[in-house]
């Protein structure tokens, strides 16, 4: 737009209290420079937003158009961007007390002016420090902006980078602002199509304002009423304007004026790239004592911790602010999908400063309860459904029963355990299903749980055999889960069934008579440990029944949850560094093997014998692995039969 030259240039320098504000804004301000592009189109949308507010009175002239939009357009030849709108625009007093006075924010009197107006919740970006982000790209910056109030005269801003700035007299005919960046050298990435393009969708995708960004190809009916060969209307390609975002996103709706239908769309507009649909959501809508909308989706995660931390969006005012909210919300909460919008939550700040902000507490803990609610409210409504989503939900729950204290304390209401048989239970259930039988001598409720029930189905048939009730405790949370629940329920221990021998998994006061004497045993001693030549192994007796194995290994419940614990952290074991493998070898006494041992005199088939038997308890441990396995399976175990 031409420049008038009747009025004389005002020059002058912008109040700032140092002379390197550009290189700090340009280097410390913002640590991503594409984030420029947020604040300006932040910044248009405020000014169409305020233009709105103020018209209502009649202080400055209405919309001609009820639909504003605010247009980005790139021009590769001049090496320039434009952001225009049309807002309430500014005359040269207020360019002068909004842009030349950069500690001054114009959206911070406007919000004083209009406390009591909606026009609270539509204010997102703070027309001062912001703007200056666009000297991150640029190397000149021109504003060219008329006023909205009556009579108002059109001015030009520009200013090269350097606290000096020139004001000029403009021609522009509609209200509005234009905001064109002459991009430098080094930013010259910016004036790509694609790369512009991205940014716009990334932050302002669903801004309350129509963000135009090129054009689009259409097919429309040709207007010439020609017809094709089939006698249709014939159909004519046209450019039309190309709106990037949503400005009515689901999370700004009410819940009851929304269908699934509605949700699950959204959803797919969230993430197209996502195969499977989620399980169900979660609206969040809250006005007291912050203010908070979203929703929340819960994806499907079976039996592994899919920990995917960008995949919660966290909005101010439908402004994208970051992916990445963790330690902004609890941990567990960052398994899910959604949007989390509140005007509550600073645009402008540092992670650091996000995670201690009041606000941003506050908030956290609300969707940490809102999110328990609903999964006790599934529970109570509608049981069978919600089983049917236990596995899915389960390492979620866990989570966050190990994260999060008050759910840890809410999730009583909606925790199941299941057994190997399928059926799910409640604590209460599950104490009342195991009755005395499971009670050891000491008067404590034992489960027994598998981490893997094929895998360990030896000692699950076992345990099952004994009509004891074997939980299915599966993941990499099981070892964590398990210490937990042994803290909220003091009157339970939990065992692993491959962590004893099913004659000590749950002690009674009952004792098998031993077969082989205390010299018997002090002879079988070292022929057994002959098979085991590694360390790691400690070898004991037990009298067991005839017919269970003549070897069982067994890894002490202890020791096998703190290698657990410390492959996925916690515990407070890293101290110790690697913990060593570490194994018990229970020699049932009771066995014919035992005896025929004893008596055996060739010294080969003892040890052929022995060792045939030492692999079985192996592969029974999945101990026995790669070659050796193949082996053992080539050789047979002949002596054994």
């Amino acid at each position: 737009m031409a420049t008038s030259t009747k009025t004389k240039t005002q020059k002058g320098s912008i109040n700032v209290t140092t002379e390197n504000i550009f290189p700090i804004i340009k280097k410390f301000l913002y640590s991503d420079h594409e984030i420029f592009l947020r604040e300006l189109v932040s910044n248009a949308v405020d000014a169409t937003q305020k233009r709105k507010t103020i018209s209502k009175s009649g202080e400055v002239d209405a919309f001609k158009n009820e639909n504003p939009q605010v247009h980005v357009t790139l021009d590769k030849e001049a090496k320039t961007i434009t952001i225009s709108d049309n807002g309430i625009g500014m005359t040269a007093v207020e360019i002068d007390k909004y842009i030349n006075q950069i500690a001054f924010s114009g959206a911070t009197e406007f919000l004083d002016k209009y406390k009591d107006d909606d026009a609270k919740q539509a204010i997102i970006g703070h027309f001062g420090l912001g703007f200056y982000s666009s000297f991150m790209v640029a190397e000149r910056v021109d504003i060219i902006s008329k006023s909205a109030k009556k009579g108002a005269k059109a001015v030009k801003w520009s200013c090269d980078g350097s606290p000096d700035y020139t004001i000029d007299p403009a021609n522009k005919k509609e209200a509005g602002t234009d905001i064109i960046l002459h991009i430098a050298e080094d930013s010259v990435e910016f004036l790509e199509d694609e790369r512009l393009g991205g940014i716009l969708n990334k932050y302002c995708k669903f801004m309350p304002v129509e963000i135009v960004f090129g054009t689009r190809t259409v097919e429309e009916e040709d207007p010439s009423g020609e017809k094709d060969e089939k006698g249709k209307a014939k159909k004519i390609s046209v450019e039309v304007p190309r709106i990037l975002n949503n400005t009515d996103p689901v999370w700004m709706k009410k819940p009851a004026d929304l269908t699934e239908e509605d949700y699950s769309g959204f959803y797919r507009e969230l993430y197209p790239m996502n195969m499977e649909d989620p399980l169900f959501n979660i609206h969040l809508n809250v006005d007291f004592p912050f203010n908070l909308t979203g929703v929340l989706y819960f994806p499907p995660l079976k039996k592994t911790m899919e920990l995917q931390k960008n995949k919660i969006h966290l909005y101010s005012n439908q402004v994208f602010i970051t992916d990445n909210v963790e330690n902004i919300v609890p941990d567990f909460l960052t398994m899910l999908h959604g949007v989390i919008d509140s005007p509550d939550i600073p645009l402008n700040v540092s992670r650091s400063y996000l995670q201690e902000d009041a606000n941003v507490k506050k908030i956290s803990g609300y969707i940490s309860k809102k999110v328990a609610d609903k999964l006790a409210s599934m529970f109570k409504n509608d049981r069978e459904s919600f089983e049917k989503r236990w596995d899915d939900l389960r390492i979620f729950v866990e989570y966050g029963i190990l994260t999060d204290e008050k759910f840890s304390e809410r999730s009583k209401k909606f925790y199941l355990y299941k057994d190997t048989d399928g059926k799910c239970m409640t604590h209460d259930e599950l104490i009342a299903a195991v009755g005395e039988s499971q009670k050891d001598k000491s008067g404590k409720v034992i489960l027994p749980y598998t981490s893997d029930a094929s895998a360990q189905h030896t000692f699950v048939k076992e345990a099952t055999d004994r009509a004891y009730k074997v939980l299915v405790m599966e993941g990499p949370l099981a070892a964590h889960v398990v210490g937990k629940l042994e803290q909220t329920h003091t009157d339970v221990q939990f065992k692993r069934v491959d962590s004893e021998i099913i004659e000590n998994l749950i002690e009674k006061d009952e004792e098998t008579t031993s077969i082989l004497d205390e010299k018997q045993q002090e002879v079988l001693k070292p022929i057994v440990q002959s098979a085991f030549p590694e360390s790691g192994y400690d070898l004991k007796f037990a009298a067991m029944s005839p017919t269970s194995a003549p070897f069982i290994i067994t890894r002490s419940e202890w020791m096998r949850r703190m290698k657990e614990q410390q492959a996925v952290g916690g515990g407070g074991f890293q101290m110790f560094g690697e913990m060593p493998e570490k194994y018990d070898v229970t020699i049932n006494s009771n066995h014919p093997l035992a005896t025929k041992l004893l008596k055996e005199k060739n010294k080969k088939v003892r040890s052929t014998t022995v060792r045939e038997a030492a692999d079985l308890a192996r592969l029974s441990q999945g101990i026995l692995k790669g070659e050796e396995l193949a082996a053992f399976i080539e050789r047979g175990f002949k002596n054994l039969q």
